[in-house]
């Protein structure tokens, strides 16, 4: 029986048979038939697609080659581990109002924007709409924002379970300070989970007898700003262990490695926080009753090809899913976009799935005994990006492109190629550029659409450097009006080929399939006039303050 089966019967009070043998009927000894399945949703800001378990999967070395990540691997041994996995929107608040709705970032009005967004309480969310079916439902840390109510679509500060404390959120910070103070590393580790263990055990006690949960873990450790040098420090990861094993775009050099170290080290740090409420749920019986979905909002940010692009480091993110009836031990090539959690939320609580959802449920994938590609229609997705730092760019105005990614191929459209895709550089030459310790601290110094990081400040040093100069294009020079990558002979999407007249026929195919796309779903950008993100309010500018609450991570994650 499968899933959407089960739902079927419940509806009409039929017995289903997929729930754990631990879950037992007094009267007859068979499976308990009246429970619908919990769901735990880990989701870090910024995490990209590195784990232990993605190493080797693409056929070239990776720094998850090198960063441990035991639990995350485990969770995927023991479910499905999704390869082609995306975002619809490399940017926080726009991927995760896609993926909280269900639909392209672009049908969710000012959530379709990072500074200034608004929720529309119209939009159906699934956390509310689990919540209105019996569910007892939480978050701990991030889930909707920069954007106005914060979390709006999760019942905004409501359901939050943070009284422990939200220490994990700036987890090198402050376990450099305790180390720093005399407590060993394993000692300030164990102190600053004890926050996440406190918070999710609050949640649960909340929870009524038998009552079905949805648990948001949204920690933004992986988003900048990073201790300096934690991930050797803290972690003992040496910089030079990745080095070979950077993207081909990515500069190898020293300041780039020990920054990715510094990553790394975060990205462990996640992998433990997740370890804390696994076995919370083994401790209490739950884990085999409950669907476990961990991923990221996007790619690493402050680097090249990152975060805000629509490049693969930009929006191909980890996706693992583990659970009751789900076979373990399997790599599946279909393509998921984010908005597909919402309907397979939806589906794993037996709620009819409305119609404005533009995202489809994954669920008939997870109960495939399959690998590869299971659901044949899985064979593409869309991306975009409008705007996402407000000042990015003069009036406001945001960098408008849209991709299809499908097996083979990668084609992205510049709606305004005249912009600058990073933001203004705002410095014409050495004699006017910020100092590098400012574009390493300062996201808003230069190329505002990068986050402030090391590697952003030793790139745009080199801006007049020859050695340097493909580099430096790559990452913050004028784009064509159309990208297209043959990633069969180019993984690292470091080849335009548009222009090519080889690939002529295959280009006109691809862009004829994005538009009919967009068009389809009623895309702003290609529906109507297409400059309603072009106006106000889209390009209204921030308002000094907007968006901020104090607490050091809630200013990071106003970028």
């Amino acid at each position: 029986m499968n899933r959407r089966e089960f739902c079927r019967n419940m509806t009409l009070g039929v017995a289903a048979l997929f729930l754990p043998d631990h879950v037992k009927s007094a009267e007859t000894g068979n499976t308990s038939v009246n429970k619908k399945l919990n769901i735990l949703f880990c989701f870090a800001d910024d995490w990209g697609r590195y784990a232990g378990v993605y190493s080797g999967l693409d056929g070239r070395p990776t720094i998850s080659d090198v960063v441990k990540t035991p639990v995350i691997d485990r969770i995927a041994r023991e479910g499905v581990l999704f390869r082609n996995a995306f975002v619809t929107a490399p940017s926080c608040t726009p991927c995760r109002s896609s993926l909280l709705s269900g639909q392209y970032f672009f049908r969710t009005g000012l959530g379709a924007i990072l500074q200034g967004a608004s929720w529309d309480p119209f939009i159906p969310s699934y956390p509310l709409m689990l919540r209105d079916a019996g569910y007892h439902i939480g978050k701990s840390y991030k889930v909707w924002s920069p954007g106005t109510p914060v979390d709006a679509p999760y019942g905004e500060k409501k359901y939050a379970y943070e009284k422990a404390g939200r220490d994990f959120n700036d987890f090198s910070e402050n376990a450099t300070k305790l180390v720093r103070g005399g407590m060993s590393f394993e000692a300030a580790k164990e102190k600053i989970l004890s926050q996440v263990r406190d918070n999710f055990d609050a949640f649960i006690t909340d929870r009524k007898p038998g009552q079905p949960f949805c648990y948001w873990f949204g920690p933004t450790l992986t988003h900048r700003k990073y201790e300096k040098g934690s991930g050797k420090a803290l972690w003992g990861i040496e910089p030079d262990s990745v080095k070979g094993k950077l993207p081909k775009f990515m500069p190898d050099v020293p300041e780039v490695r020990a920054d990715y170290t510094d990553y790394m080290g975060e990205i462990q740090a996640w992998d433990a926080g997740v370890g804390v409420l696994i076995k919370k749920l083994e401790d209490i019986g739950e884990l085999d009753n409950t669907l476990v979905v961990i991923s990221g909002d996007h790619g690493m940010p402050g680097v090249p090809g990152g975060k805000c692009n629509l490049y693969d480091h930009g929006v191909n993110v980890a996706l693992i899913a583990r659970g009751p009836k789900i076979k373990g031990g399997r790599v599946v090539d279909d393509f998921v976009n984010m908005m597909d959690i919402a309907p397979t939320f939806l589906e794993a609580g037996c709620i009819k799935i409305p119609d404005v959802m533009t995202g489809r449920s994954f669920m008939n994938v997870l109960y495939s005994e399959k690998s590869g590609l299971v659901d044949t229609d899985r064979t593409w997705v869309v991306t975009g990006r409008e705007r996402h730092v407000a000042a990015a760019r003069e009036g406001n105005l945001p960098y408008p492109h849209r991709a299809l990614r499908t097996k083979d191929f990668l084609y992205i459209r510049n709606f305004a190629p005249d912009r600058w895709p990073m933001g203004k550089p705002n410095f014409t030459s050495k004699t006017d550029m910020p100092s590098l310790g400012d574009i390493e601290q300062n996201t808003f110094a230069t190329f505002a659409d990068m986050d402030a990081s090391p590697t952003k400040a030793w790139l745009v040093g080199q801006f007049d450097e020859q050695q340097w100069k493909w580099n430096y294009d790559y990452a913050f020079a004028k784009r064509p009006a159309e990208e297209m990558y043959d990633l069969r002979n180019d993984p690292d999407e470091t080849r335009n080929i548009a222009a090519d007249p080889a690939y002529a026929e295959k280009k006109r195919e691809l862009a004829d399939r994005l538009m009919k796309v967009l068009k389809d779903a009623k895309d702003p950008r290609v529906f109507g006039d297409g400059m309603t993100f072009e106006r106000s309010p889209f390009t209204d500018a921030q308002p000094a303050g907007a968006n901020r609450t104090k607490g050091k991570r809630e200013k990071k994650n106003t970028r």
